[in-house]
Formats: structure tokens, sequence, C-alpha cells
């Protein structure tokens, strides 16, 4: 059972919510402003005595003893949440159940359903479905037997009073509740064959309304509790074939009346202490009105203290089944009010029901929350970034200068302000210790740093003047004719990074420097800092009224909500951060048409050639490894020619490595050739980020460059050589983003090379490589003047001809 409480914090001044399974606390939840929840590690938590007031800190593990957490059931906040559910409920509308012809059960459909709740099955869920379909069942079945039991005669005069409406119900018509009688069987027959291909057993519950009564309640609350202790799958319905119509609107005993199967498996889900209840029908969740209705919009979210019923439209409900989606929305408030979260969903599309997808929390139909919503949606914010990368192009360039200027004034006059704010996400991050060293060095700030985003926002501004509305090409195409090539913003950049709140700063002043609007994610691990710097960014962008070209994303489920729409919203997605990380932004924007900017890997290597001085090659070698381990663009392989094995070039880079504790592994060649070693590298292809690195023999050049093309991922890689032939073969036929000679790696860095900042290092081919500066975050456009020209003026029997000339840039 989910327990949670809701308690004062002390950060912040927000409110706390503790989510507990069977009285042990899985997570704390936090929210400052009641726009969100967010979760943290650990809370301060004040209590009053008769005397004093007393704030401690103290992590979720201690929390029981507080006595903080009491007996009553609350649902889930946010969709990630949703993988915690361990019992669900599965509501099957007769709409999804049923053929398109209402001729019988949609067999294709129920064995999709099956497959995933058989899914969630092996997974250790427990789960229920409330199931509609006897009546369709049974319906195709007796009308079958009723065409055969028909003499020629009967079908006839059946044919003739078809459509006399006066003359009576025709005397062989078959009732819901005969149907519903002779389809429990056939269809409860269904599911054990299909249930059955899983090893699943399943058993069949018919449900009345004395059963939900308050004296026998209990007695079903304990059977299907019995039922799912011996992993058995719950197949239940109301008994249809004896089942009174369905009372006006009267709830009993506090409870939502039993009028059909929404509201049945509703009553089921909260009493049997349900996490989650999946209503599925044939649309795709809640909408503002009919689907298909001009401007219905489906809503993704439905929070019972922001959204009202005021502003959606109810269609018809569908004509089978007894319920619509007025009914389904009814029972899913009701359901929540009671501790029970519910997602709708559509179950008709081909490969059925999302359940899945919806239990990993996936952006699927309606999920409804009492956690309030943020009315400043992911999708708005987009939106109001791309009005403010307008505003800032109608600035002069001396305009967004001086915004420039005085960001990098606020950094400094604030540094007290980001300290403190960095000291509690690194406070409860040691807290948590659920971060890697690499992740933690990133995390940490200092006044130095600080000093230093200054200056390059200062770098940033002073390389900025013309970077806007710069003519690129001009071209003569025809008398009076002139084509201009003209730099553009690129319109809405969307930029996620982990852990490194220095980024904000840094991506912000690049896309005020090239009138972008952005879209800002930074980690949860660093969040107050994130907030913290964005307010900064704010206030400098207030200067000329531009404060919605910067915009701050806060959850998962904001990136995951713009990445889906994002054709239309943004233009660039950049990802910063781990392979994991990249590879699931660019996932996720794989069905857009939206580019991911970005590199998945910084395998970087050091290669030290067979003509090079020892102490060059000890100082590049010991800064690209030891200068900032957790960055990018840190070496992790070191390749040595073979003729310095056993020559002092080698010793003296041992020796360095060993003083800076960097923990070697050693490659399978260099390995074969040692007696005692201390490990091999498992992979030759593995970013470190941290003080450990791959050593790696190599027999010439042209076998290290072949080793780079092989296992690199085509970020940064030197050479360490006295041989200029070899530097250039080196540096020709090495094909990463940056090729360096006797220099380290760490040189990979926008602000090192004379950028002022970068959003990123780029391993992609397209647009922009390498370190990504002001100049990458542009296009351009053509501006073409004329005089009434017209293409049938230099067609074979026109009176003009193309010039096409280049003309100097003005």
């Amino acid at each position: 059972m989910t327990l949670s409480v809701t308690a004062f914090v002390s950060l912040a001044g927000g409110n706390m919510k503790i989510v507990c399974v069977s009285k042990k606390i899985l997570s704390v939840y936090w929210s400052a402003s009641n726009r969100q929840w967010s979760q943290i590690l650990s809370i301060r938590y004040t209590s009053n005595s008769s005397n004093s007031k007393e704030t401690s800190l103290i992590s979720p593990s201690a929390l029981n003893s507080q006595k903080l957490v009491k007996d009553d059931k609350f649902a889930y906040t946010s969709r990630s949440d949703l993988a915690n559910s361990q019992r669900l409920v599965v509501k099957l509308g007769s709409a999804v159940l049923t053929r398109t012809d209402q001729g019988g059960i949609a067999l294709g459909r129920l064995a999709s359903i099956v497959e995933q709740v058989a899914e969630l099955h092996a997974d250790g869920k427990e789960v229920m479905i409330v199931t509609s379909g006897a009546v369709a069942f049974g319906r195709q079945r007796l009308g079958r037997e009723l065409m055969m039991s028909q003499s020629v005669r009967e079908t006839i005069r059946s044919r003739k009073n078809e459509n006399n409406t006066s003359s009576g119900s025709n005397k062989n018509q078959v009732d819901s509740r005969s149907c519903a009688a002779a389809g429990q069987s056939g269809l409860m027959s269904l599911y054990e064959s299909m249930f059955a291909q899983y090893n699943i057993s399943t058993a069949q519950v018919l449900v009345s309304k004395r059963d939900l009564e308050r004296a026998h309640r209990s007695y079903l609350q304990s059977t299907l509790d019995n039922l799912l202790a011996l992993s058995i799958v719950p197949i239940i319905n109301t008994n249809d074939a004896v089942v009174p119509p369905p009372d006006p609107e009267i709830d009993v005993d506090g409870a939502i009346s039993i009028k059909d199967n929404d509201s049945l498996a509703a009553r089921l889900a909260v009493l049997t202490n349900t996490n989650l209840l999946v209503l599925v029908s044939n649309v795709e969740g809640l909408f503002t009105a009919p689907p298909g209705a001009e401007n219905s919009k489906l809503l993704h979210t439905y929070s019972t203290n922001t959204n009202n019923m005021d502003g959606i439209e109810f269609g018809k409900k569908s004509s089978v089944g007894l319920g619509g989606m007025d009914s389904k929305v009814q029972a899913a408030v009701w359901s929540l009010e009671h501790g029970t979260s519910v997602v709708i969903c559509n179950g008709c599309a081909e490969k059925g029901p999302p359940l899945v997808d919806i239990v990993g929390g996936r952006k699927v139909g309606t999920f409804f929350t009492e956690a309030p919503c943020n009315a400043h949606s992911a999708n708005s914010q987009a939106e109001e970034a791309r009005e403010g990368s307008r505003e800032l192009q109608q600035l002069t360039t001396d305009k967004r200068v001086e915004i420039l200027h005085r960001l990098a004034d606020l950094l400094e006059e604030r540094e007290q302000e980001i300290m403190s704010a960095n000291h509690m996400d690194v406070a409860l991050a040691k807290k948590g210790d659920t971060l890697s060293q690499a992740l933690m060095d990133r995390l940490v700030l200092s006044p130095a740093r600080i000093r230093e985003l200054a200056k390059g926002v200062r770098q940033v501004a002073e390389k900025s003047s013309g970077l806007v509305g710069k003519i690129l090409a001009r071209r003569q195409l025809a008398a009076g004719l002139v084509a201009e090539q003209v730099s553009v913003p690129i319109g809405v950049l969307m930029v996620i990074f982990e852990s490194r709140p220095d980024c904000l700063p840094q991506i912000a002043s690049l896309a005020i420097a090239t009138s972008n609007g952005i879209l800002l994610k930074g980690g949860r691990e660093s969040a107050h800092a994130n907030k913290c710097l964005h307010q900064v960014v704010q206030d400098a962008l207030a200067l000329y009224h531009c404060q919605e070209a910067a915009q701050l994303v806060e959850t998962r489920e904001e990136v995951s909500d713009i990445i889906q729409d994002a054709t239309g919203l943004i233009d660039l997605i950049i990802p910063r951060g781990s392979s994991e990380m990249v590879h699931g932004i660019q996932q996720m924007a794989a069905g857009t048409s939206v580019p991911v900017l970005g590199h998945s890997e910084g395998i970087c290597h050091v290669y030290v050639d067979k003509n090079c001085s020892a102490s060059m090659a000890t100082r590049v070698v010991q800064d690209a490894k030891c200068n900032y381990p957790a960055a990018c663009n840190a070496m992790e392989t070191l390749l040595i020619h073979k003729d310095l094995m056993h020559s002092s070039v080698f010793k003296e880079i041992n020796d360095v490595l060993q003083a800076e504790d960097v923990t070697i592994h050693l490659g399978p060649k260099l390995a074969s050739r040692l007696l005692f070693f201390p490990s091999v590298a498992t992979s030759m292809r593995k970013e470190y980020s941290a003080l450990e690195c791959c050593i790696e023999v190599v027999d010439s050049l042209e076998e290290a460059v072949q080793h780079i093309r092989k296992y690199g991922s085509g970020h940064t890689d030197t050479i360490v050589t006295n041989n200029e032939d070899a530097a250039q073969y080196f540096l020709e036929n090495v094909d990463s983003a940056c090729v360096f000679h006797n220099t380290s790696t760490r040189f990979a860095d926008g602000q090192r090379m004379g950028l002022g900042a970068e959003v990123g290092v780029s391993t992609t081919r397209i647009h922009a490589r390498g370190p990504v500066g002001a100049e990458g975050l542009l296009t351009y456009k053509w501006i073409v003047r004329g005089d009434g020209h017209t293409v049938h003026d230099f067609s074979p029997d026109g009176t003009k001809q193309f010039d096409h000339h280049d003309l100097p840039l003005l």
C-alpha cells in the first residue's frame, strides 16, 4: 500500500511529500512554488515544542522514526512515479474489445492486451482486469443461433418487419442480458486460453452491487487479495445477465455509484488499494473537445487542483457499452481523490493499449494528478522563447552587447548567492551518495570559476559584434537583380546538460549574442544553482525586456513533452552529458524533424611518436589526463610507439601518472608483452571520466591512426612528435572534430579557442563541428532585390540574361 504525507520544509519554504510503500520510504518530494514536485534526497523538518522550534536535516531512512508518516493513501504526483506501481487495475471498454462491425470480439487487440499484462506480470506487478465484451461475444453467438433456428418464412417475416416501428419489437430480438449470459463463458475461455500461452492462470469474478455494500465488501477484497497473492489474474465484470439497469446519480457511503464498468473499476481500485487504474478507451485520452473537432487538444495531464470541466466538451459515447468519456473522467477523479493514480489511454491502436509504456512513465494518454499543473506549459515556454528571440533580433548589436556585459556584472555581484545555491546542491548530492565522482566534480562551483564565467561572457560580448545580419555573400544575378546571403539565428534551441551549472550562463550568453531563444534543462542534482543562475540571466535580459528569450525547463517530463511536439516549436536540440543521456535524447527526437547536435562520447587519444621530447610528452599526457579528468576532452587512451617501450620517455610518463594516482589499464598488445601488469582494459572504447586511462602500444604511426579510427569517438586526438612529416600525416588522416599536434586535448574548448564560450563539442559532420560557439548557432537566409524581374524575362524568348558574378561584401 502506498502511504504519503505532506509536511512543511524550510528549504525555500516549500511543501514536502514523502512517498512510501508498506511504510518503507521510496522517495521524498518538495515543491517551492506549487508548480511542480522535485525529488530530493534529504529534508529539513521543523518540530514545534512548547518552548522552542527545532530544525533538523534528516535523510529519508530516518523519517519513519520521526512519526511523519500517516496511514493515508495518496496518488502519485508525476508519471515517473508510476514505475513504482505494484498493483494495477486495467479496465477494458466495450469499444476496445468489440470489432468495428460489432459482430464479435477484436481478437488481435485482446491478444495484444494479454501480452502486455503478461509482461507486467513477469515484472512482479499484480494486475486485475475489469472487462467488457461479454455482450458482444454473446450477440455474435446468439445471432448465429437465432438465424439457424429460423424458418425461411420467419426470416422473410422478420425482414419485412425490420423497419416497422409501430408493430413492436421483434419477438426473436436478442436483448443485451441474454447476450451477456451467452457470452460470459466464451469470453472467459478466450482469456484463459490466451493467458495460458504465458503460463498465467486466470479467475472469473462476477461482481454484484451487494458485494460492494459496506457489510460485504471485505469478502470481495479478501478474494481479490488472495487471487493476486497466488499470482492469478482476476477477470472481473458485473453479472450483466441479471443486473438491473443502473441507478441514477446515487452515491452510497461516499462512493461512486456503479453505473458502468468505469465506475466499477474505480470502486475496485480503491477497495483493493491499487496504485494505478488504467481506463482503456477508443480515444487517446481526454480532449478539450470531441476528438477531431476543430481546435480540439489532447490533455496529457489533468490536475484536479488546476483544471476544471468548464473548458471540456464531451462527445457522444460509443455505440457499444454504457459509459462515455464523461463517465471515465468521473471515475478517474473519484479514484484520484481516494489515492489511486489514473491514466486514460487508447486501446484501439494496432499494437493495443500501451500498458507497459504507461507503467514506465512515458507520456501516453491523459495522466490524472492532484499536483498542481504548471499553467506555464513546456510547449508555451518554447513559444515564448521564440517571441523572445524575435525581440532580441529587433535590438541593435550594441544593446545585445550591453545585456551581455550586464550578465557578466551580475555573475560577479551575486557570487555569494550563487555559491550558496551550489553548496545546497552539493550537500544534497553527498547525502544521497548517488553521483559518480566525475559528476560530483562537474557539480562543484568555486568563486574563481564564477569569475572565469564572467570573463567568458565579456569575451562573447566582444566577439558578438556583427554576427547577426552579417552579409556572407553578394551576387549580381542580372542587371538590377542582386542576391545576398545573410546570417540569421537558428531560432529556438533546447540545450540539455548534466551536473554542470556553469554551462547555463555560458550557453545563455551565446544565445543572447546570436538572438536565439533558448530552453535550458540542467540536471536535477544542480537544481538550486540552475534556478539562481537562470534568474541572473533573466535579470540581465530585463534590461531591454527580453526575459522570455531564456526559459528554464525543470523536469524530464517537460523535456519529453517538448521533444514529442518539437516540430515547429524548437529548431535544434543540443545535449551535453553522458553517452547514455545523449543517446536517450537522440532516440526521443528520432520521430521528429528536429536535428540533434552533440557528441555521444569523448574517447580522446594521445599518441606519443618515437621522435619526441620526453619532457614535452610527459607534460602533454599529464595535462590531458589530470587537469580535469571528468571533462569530455580529457585523454582516455594513451598510445605509445613500440620503440619507446624501454626508453626514458615511457618511464617518465608512467612515473607522472602514478604520482597523480591514475589507475592504469593495459591494452591487449601491451599486456601480451608484460609478465606482470595491473589490469587489462575491458574495452578499448571506454570513456573513464576519472583518474583512469588505458595504455596501448602500436608498431607505427599508421597503426596509431588505424587504432583511433577504430576505437575513437571523433572528438579530440593529438600527436606528440618532433617529426613534422609524421605530424602532418596524423593531422590529415585522423578525422576527428579536433586534431592537435604537440598540445593537450584539453584545448578542445570554446573559451580556450577564443570563442568566449561553447554550447558543446559537436562530433557530427553537418552544420557545426568541434567546440560550438556563437557562429555555430547561426544559419543564413537569402535576400534578393530586383526591379520587377520575372523568370520569363530569362527564357529563350526573353530579353534578359544572367550575369552571376560576385560583388564585394558591404
